[in-house]
């Protein structure tokens, strides 16, 4: 079996498997695990072969999507690969432009959230001053 990954030296290969149209996402040979189950949180579906001890590990977009959404999947995982330190690779045939901007787009909005923050208690040794009263 080829795989791209090991290959052209990436940490993922997306491209349309030739006589297909599947979109697979090769990793190469020992790949970390954290990276499958990135792939996998990005909506791909995991294959391995053989199946009790894998020698050969692939993602596929899943075929139950149509062909541009299938497009639009493969390329909005791409960023969140790129920011978690992975060589990505995608064919052309693959690459949807609009898909890709707005995953970079979702990426940034959620890093520039502040993250939320508990109050933190007052070092002060003077009770509380209580509320006023007006008659």
């Amino acid at each position: 079996m080829a795989n791209l990954a090991d290959e052209y030296g990436t940490d993922v290969e997306i491209y349309i498997k030739a006589l297909t149209t599947t979109i697979h996402a090769d990793t190469p040979t020992g790949a970390p695990a954290q990276l499958h189950n990135l792939l996998e949180r990005l909506g791909l579906d995991r294959h391995a072969y053989p199946q009790e001890a894998p020698l050969y590990i692939w993602h596929t977009v899943p075929e139950h999507l149509d062909a541009d959404e299938q497009k639009r999947l493969a390329s909005r995982a791409i960023p969140a690969l790129l920011v978690a330190g992975y060589e990505v690779n995608c064919t052309p045939d693959v690459f949807d432009e609009l898909a890709y901007q707005q995953a970079m787009l979702d990426l940034r909005t959620r890093a520039r959230r502040p993250a939320t923050r508990q109050p933190t208690p007052s070092n002060s040794s003077s009770p509380p001053t209580p509320a006023r009263r007006t008659p």
